[in-house]
């Protein structure tokens, strides 16, 4: 049990982060408003999320202007791919050894 706690990535500890990386992984990206609206979040608690899975370079933030407007996108990066399949690897193998 120790082991699997221990292997799991405290980055996804979260079930916002959870969330993001769940959109992430089946979207090519996801904007600011999408995620906020989908997880029912305030602005600055999603924020503060993907601020942290940015710094863990899990995600990468696409900023641009859209009909003069500002437009947030985020896009899973492919080490941010990966870790989050190897947790959700984790987290299977625990529940088929725990039935």
């Amino acid at each position: 049990m120790k082991e699997f706690i221990n292997g799991l990535n405290r980055e996804f500890e979260s079930r916002v982060r959870l969330g993001i990386m769940s959109i992430l992984m089946v979207n090519d990206k996801a904007e600011f408003k999408t995620l906020r609206e989908l997880l029912e979040l305030t602005d600055g608690n999603l924020a503060s999320h993907l601020s942290a899975l940015e710094k863990a370079s899990y995600i990468k933030v696409k900023k641009q202007f859209i009909d003069r407007k500002p437009n947030t996108s985020y896009i899973a990066t492919r080490e941010g791919k990966k870790a989050f399949a190897e947790h959700l690897n984790l987290l299977e193998k625990f529940l088929k050894n725990n039935k």
